[in-house]
């Protein structure tokens, strides 16, 4: 019989090799991550045809660049929510129970869109989803950072893997819910999403106990005197939400600049937090001194990539040529493009830090390649602007720029914001990273609005150029940035 902290340590220990080479425990947060990104993506992947289709074709008759501002506006809101879960993670629960209740939060989501018409299936079903994918998604990654001890250089193979799973469930949920909703409706899509959430959560229920020890720690507890005030507190935020939305101060136009600002803003409050707490060390103020310039070239990186459901959502209905020996494949499947080169090549990234090791690239170096990767891929639109449908292998080639530009960008933020966090605030400092995707993703939705299909050259000259320019800077800044993370690569 061991004890809990013999567990946490087995957990950790190098010889536990039991699932590809990692922690077994990896595993079960492989499925549950996966089922949940099957519910999230198949939702996604009709979200924005359902707002802006006409009635006639079953969907809202939103305006499209609204609709593409208001995708994005929610996308933002699903990383924000991080903030909430993070924070109820590392001060009242723990990060394993604010998973499972997040998982239950976002199943009913799913169900409010399958069965409520119109726009309030709309709005509750958005808003159940993203607090609830918020608080999954932070406490996910951060009980994938427990299986790994701060010099196990298996961890950012580990992160690698429990990606691909992300990117399974990302891969299959389109495809079931873009045909559902050609065949028989986008509720039926929606109905889709329902179910596979509760697959994963079942799986993961049975699976719940052996987890380590760890995972159920709440690394920095809220004393009981302190409960009643943050109570109050989460109540007037929740009342001044209620009061600028029922007022008009925020409205569906202004929506995505205020989750903008409200990411900014929630940013430098938890970056002020955490510099300020007498419980991180001088090595750990460092360290997250030199998170700052990852997390603005991770927000720069998103902007370009979540315009995989605003922009190239609408790009891929309208011009893109989806006629496939005679059959029209579904504007939805475009959205599994992305996944399949990350099934296919996540392994092949994983396996290659692993051999690599101690020689491979620093982390800022490996977000410097992501951001140059992702400017070349909307410089390569330059060549298909202009009249004509644009054939489907060439936006496959510039989604396979997509991937690999992810594979060097997203895994890789996830395990250094595991790495750089400071003991105190462990859960809450991968928020911080999931803070920059809120940005990044509203962006994306703003950015997807200036897009002009009768002049579409400086769009791509633009966004492309200036990702090409801040990866540059970025890989001159990295030997400073790597000498500020104090020994962590």
């Amino acid at each position: 019989m061991t004890t809990s902290q013999d567990t946490v340590v087995a957990a950790k220990s190098p010889g536990d090799t039991s699932f590809f080479g990692h922690p077994k425990m990896l595993a079960n947060l492989f499925t549950v991550e996966m089922w949940e990104r099957f519910s999230f993506y198949g939702m996604q992947g009709i979200l924005l045809y359902y707002m802006y289709f006409t009635a006639d074709q079953g969907g809202l008759s939103i305006d499209k660049a609204l609709a593409a501002t208001l995708v994005g506006a929610y996308g933002g809101g699903v990383y924000l929510s991080t903030i909430l879960g993070a924070w109820l993670a590392d001060r009242v629960f723990g990060s394993e129970r604010v998973l499972f209740g997040s998982a239950i939060l976002i199943m009913g989501g799913h169900v409010a869109l399958a069965l409520l018409p119109g726009i309030p299936g709309l709005v509750a079903g958005l808003v159940l989803v993203a607090v609830g994918s918020g608080g999954l998604k932070a406490n996910a990654t951060a009980l994938v950072g427990t299986l790994y001890g701060e010099k196990d250089e298996r961890r950012d193979a580990g992160f690698s893997i429990f990606y691909m799973g992300v990117n399974i469930g990302g891969l299959v949920g389109p495809l079931v819910t873009g045909w559902l909703q050609e065949s028989h409706g986008f509720h039926w899509g929606f109905g889709a999403a329902a179910v596979g959430m509760a697959l994963g959560l079942a799986i993961y229920s049975l699976g719940r106990k052996n987890l380590p020890e760890e995972a159920h720690h709440v690394p920095n507890p809220l004393p009981a005197g302190d409960r009643k005030r943050y109570g109050l507190i989460f109540l007037g935020i929740l009342a001044a939400i209620v009061l600028v939305l029922v007022t008009g101060i925020v409205h569906a136009e202004n929506l995505a600049r205020t989750m903008a600002y409200a990411a900014i803003a929630a940013s430098v409050i938890y970056f002020t937090l955490i510099f300020r707490s007498p419980k991180v060390t001088a090595v750990e103020r460092s360290r997250v001194l030199a998170f700052i310039p990852l997390y603005i070239a991770s927000a720069g990186f998103w902007a370009l990539f979540q315009q995989q459901f605003t922009f190239i959502a609408v790009y891929s209905e309208e011009k893109l040529d989806r006629n496939v020996f005679g059959w029209e494949m579904p504007a939805a499947w475009v959205q599994s493009i992305n996944p399949v080169f990350i099934i296919i090549f996540a392994g092949v990234m994983a396996a290659l830090w692993t051999k690599l090791g101690k020689k491979q690239p620093s982390s800022p170096m490996k977000f410097a390649v992501g951001l140059l990767v992702m400017g070349l891929a909307f410089l390569a639109f330059i060549p298909l602007s202009g009249a004509g449908k644009t054939p489907l292998l060439a936006l496959v080639g510039i989604l396979f720029l997509f991937t690999l530009a992810e594979l060097f960008l997203s895994p890789i933020g996830l395990s250094v914001s595991t790495k750089l966090a400071p003991k105190a605030f462990h859960t809450q400092m991968v928020a911080l990273f999931f803070l920059s995707v809120s940005l990044g993703t509203t962006l994306a939705g703003i950015l997807a609005g200036l897009y002009n299909p009768d002049n579409e050259l400086p769009y791509f000259l633009g966004i492309g150029g200036a990702a090409v320019v801040l990866a540059a800077g970025l890989a001159a800044g990295a030997p400073a940035i790597k000498k500020l993370m104090a020994g962590v690569r």
